[in-house]
């Protein structure tokens, strides 16, 4: 495997490639990689003939407080994974390499990077646009493949795409689960043994709003009521960020479910905040 720490190697890596008339895939990470990750690795490689991997904790994403610091590292055990999976080039940059001095441009996602997780997180998704762009640039993949836990972030480099005429495809891979249902997280280390326990019922919400939609339920409200009164029930829910149904597009409040619905929620269990979600497809009226 070829560890790449500059963006000048990564260019010349993938001109080789795409000089052997190769498609390239591109899965980017914060590392400390779970079977989630390796999911979107494999989905990749479906599509492609070779998958590059990014591993870069990008501190434009954190904001004061958050847990930047302490967010979990451990590049030779990633690496070893990465390498399991066929992976031959991981592009691995200090942050000075992402950002040198200077640096002062941004990407605005708009609308989307203001509900949800960004109504809690101020200019997170300003951080994940920008870095996104960024290694959209330096790596130009065929493809890049992103995971459904993360939905709010999807829409957004979905929306980035779009909007500025990128040539690359996203994909959204499923969200890989535990045996009890916790979607897969590196924060999930943070959790105590005791909170760990306590932690599905993030999941166990978002299906209770699922099994009202399913029997024919339409009204997002009620909904969302069933959400919020099932994480209610667990006394180590220490907040609710957000209890949401939306639209899976726009990320807007439906009063009434049609279409591509989304069920989504943010909790605390102690310090630590987990995400979650369940895309819907509920039809037209």
């Amino acid at each position: 495997m070829d560890i790449l720490s500059r963006a000048v190697q990564v260019r010349s890596a993938v001109n080789a490639l795409r000089a052997e008339g190769k498609r390239i895939g591109f899965v980017p990470t914060m590392g400390y990689l779970h079977e989630g990750h390796l999911s979107l690795v494999r989905i990749a490689r479906e599509h492609v003939d070779e998958v590059i991997a990014s591993i870069f904790v990008n501190p434009t994403q954190f904001g004061p407080g958050e847990d930047l610091e302490a967010y979990p590292r451990d590049l030779p055990r990633d690496c070893d994974l990465l390498v399991k999976e066929g992976v031959r080039f991981v592009f691995h940059p200090p942050p000075e390499e992402m950002y040198p001095p200077g640096c002062v441009t941004t990407v605005d996602p708009g609308p989307l990077a203001e509900r949800l997780c960004g109504a809690e997180r101020p200019g997170h998704f300003r951080g994940v646009a920008t870095v996104v762009l960024k290694l959209f640039e330096i790596l130009r993949p065929h493809m890049a493949v992103f995971g459904q836990k993360d939905a709010q972030q999807c829409a957004v480099i979905e929306r980035l795409v779009r909007d500025l005429n990128l040539d690359v495809e996203i994909l959204r891979a499923p969200t890989v689960r535990e045996p009890d249902g916790l979607a897969l997280s590196s924060r999930n280390t943070y959790l105590s043994p005791e909170e760990r326990k306590a932690a599905p019922v993030l999941y166990r919400a978002l299906r209770a709003g699922e099994e009202l939609v399913r029997a024919g339920e339409r009204a997002g409200p009620r909904v969302q009521s069933a959400i919020q009164e099932t994480l209610s029930g667990e006394p180590l829910v220490a907040s609710v960020d957000y209890a949401a149904v939306v639209d899976g597009r726009t990320l807007e409040d439906l009063k009434r479910l049609r279409g591509d619905v989304l069920l989504a929620s943010a909790i605390r269990i102690g310090k630590t905040r987990l995400i979650d979600n369940i895309p819907l497809d509920v039809g037209e009226e």
